[in-house]
């Protein structure tokens, strides 16, 4: 088993390390005013609580997943580094986060995407500190909450459709809370919040909805993969 996820490991960290970066962003720094950035850092932080103890008892109860852990982290970091161009303050990238989600469940994933988005804020400049605690809503929480539970609603009616819809709504979901997180920051003079959500939203999907189905087949080709190897067991993991 440790050699085989060896290969996993090893085959994403080299699409971390020869894939070309992009230059943009999640919610970049200083995009938000003050009293929102502390906002959403006040309501981040009882999520990364409850995610922390959830992460605990899992490595605590079977050690051995944390190997599969850094797996989920890493397959996050890469998908969320690649970027598109999307508006001002923000871009497109899938989130990655379903793939730890579908694995751990959504609380285990918060930390794990908090992690990320903190490495990618301080070493390649996407996204930004004072911005950290909204990134961490949209893509840590909102984001794998409607992974999981479109994927139990779904999962017995077929199980790769269940992971495919479910990465392609939850990618989907991130960026519908990030264009509301930007429109309160930022409301339209004629139209208030709701013109600026709109606009927001329109602008996303030109490029989040074919970023969302590339997430949704890519997690359900990880995930068969590491069941067709056998290195998963369904009694241990959130998927069945």
């Amino acid at each position: 088993m440790k050699r085989k996820f060896n290969v996993i490991f090893f085959k994403v960290l080299f699409v971390i390390l020869f894939s070309t970066p992009a230059y943009s962003m999640h919610i970049q720094e200083g995009f938000l005013p003050l009293k929102f950035a502390l906002g959403w850092w006040m309501a981040a932080v009882p999520f990364l609580f409850f995610g922390l103890k959830k992460m605990k008892k899992i490595t605590d109860k079977t050690p051995e997943k944390k190997m599969f852990l850094a797996l989920a982290g890493a397959f996050a970091f890469v998908l969320s580094a690649l970027k598109l161009p999307s508006i001002t303050g923000n871009s497109s990238h899938p989130t990655g986060v379903a793939l730890g989600t579908l694995l751990f469940g959504p609380k285990a994933m918060i930390p794990l995407g908090f992690l990320v988005l903190l490495f990618q804020a301080l070493l390649i400049a996407h996204g930004g500190i004072t911005t950290l605690g909204a990134n961490t809503i949209s893509m840590s929480v909102v984001g794998p909450i409607v992974t999981y539970f479109l994927y139990r609603v779904f999962k017995n009616w077929n199980w790769g459709i269940a992971v495919f819809i479910s990465g392609f709504f939850g990618d989907l979901a991130s960026y519908t809370f990030t264009a509301f997180q930007m429109a309160v920051a930022h409301p339209a003079i004629h139209g208030g919040i709701l013109e600026s959500l709109k606009r927001f939203l329109t602008l996303f999907s030109i490029t989040q909805i074919p970023l969302a189905i590339i997430e949704g087949i890519l997690t359900y080709l990880v995930l068969k993969h590491l069941k067709e190897m056998e290195v998963l067991k369904s009694s241990e993991y959130e998927i069945v």
